[in-house]
């Protein structure tokens, strides 16, 4: 029995000798849901909209993130948010993991269990980093939550440890970014160019160990020009790179170039701690005097 009030308005007008077999109507095959219920096709477009949101919410660029994991088209809210749930577990604080999930997306369809968990118990149980310092380990180095612990965290921790991060130079939240370097790609090739220099083996440890950031530094864009323009322009000694490792830290040229060219124009030489270390206002200050001292002695 066909009920009228489920009918088009078309059909509602009879017909003197209807059709025995009446074509049904495509728009009510197939259809079982009520009426006011949205089509399915809604039902995914509301989802998808109410992931953007989401995604906006956190500070998360929707377009970028989507470009680079296109599989959050077909992950869950729910997903999102355990990841949330997770990254809040660190410690960290809303912005601060929107930050980190607009950085790398591909977090967002990861599983905490056995990608994000692992490297929190890692940087708890195997670095010895205290829990109140993984938020600011992780925020230093988001790369961490993107990495493999077995591939990847644990042999560069051994590797470190063998050279000597350990005891008062043990790897710490401020260090952590050596974690996510590759041994055989980026720090033994360090190593080797310092060595290249003329520095035994054992100085260039005793050089990392006290200025770690040599170690993140690129061979091509930081060490060759600058050790090139402190061997050539500055005439520099090795010894004073051994002794200020720091050296490499500084721009080339921003502070490097600019300082010596000063100290040039008016025939003064400073060591290297001495020469960068200081402010701008405290190394004009102390320019002025070292030129006042000069001419007090030429007077005398």
């Amino acid at each position: 029995m066909i009920m009228i009030m489920h009918l088009p308005p078309q059909i509602l007008i009879f017909s003197p000798k209807p059709s025995l077999n009446p074509k049904p109507n495509p728009q009510f095959l197939n259809c079982s849901s009520p009426l006011h219920s949205p089509p399915p096709s809604s039902d995914s477009g509301l989802r998808f909209r109410s992931k953007i949101l989401y995604l906006q919410s956190l500070n998360v660029n929707p377009t970028k993130a989507l470009q680079l994991n296109p599989n959050l088209r077909s992950t869950p809210l729910k997903s999102f948010q355990s990841i949330e749930n997770c990254l809040s577990s660190f410690g960290l604080e809303r912005f601060e993991l929107g930050r980190i999930l607009d950085m790398y997306p591909q977090l967002l369809t990861c599983e905490p269990y056995t990608d994000l968990y692992p490297v929190l118990d890692f940087l708890l149980n195997d670095v010895e980093i205290p829990f109140p310092a993984i938020r600011k380990a992780v925020i230093r180095c988001p790369r961490l939550l993107v990495c493999d612990v077995g591939m990847q965290l644990r042999p560069t921790l051994w590797f470190l440890r063998k050279i000597g991060f350990v005891g008062s130079n043990s790897i710490t939240c401020q260090t952590t970014l050596l974690l996510v370097s590759s041994v055989d790609g980026t720090l033994m090739p360090k190593l080797e160019y310092l060595m290249s220099l003329g520095f035994e083996y054992e100085e260039v440890v005793n050089m990392v160990l006290r200025s770690p950031a040599l170690l993140t530094y690129s061979i091509e864009n930081n060490f060759k020009p600058k050790v090139e323009y402190f061997l050539e322009e500055m005439n520099g000694d090795l010894a004073d790179l051994k002794r200020f490792p720091q050296y490499f830290s500084f721009s080339l040229e921003r502070k490097i170039k600019r300082r010596h060219q000063l100290l040039c124009e008016h025939c003064l030489s400073l060591p290297l701690s001495e020469l960068l270390k200081p402010s701008d206002g405290e190394f004009s200050a102390r320019l002025i005097e070292r030129r006042l001292r000069l001419f007090v002695e030429r007077i005398l």
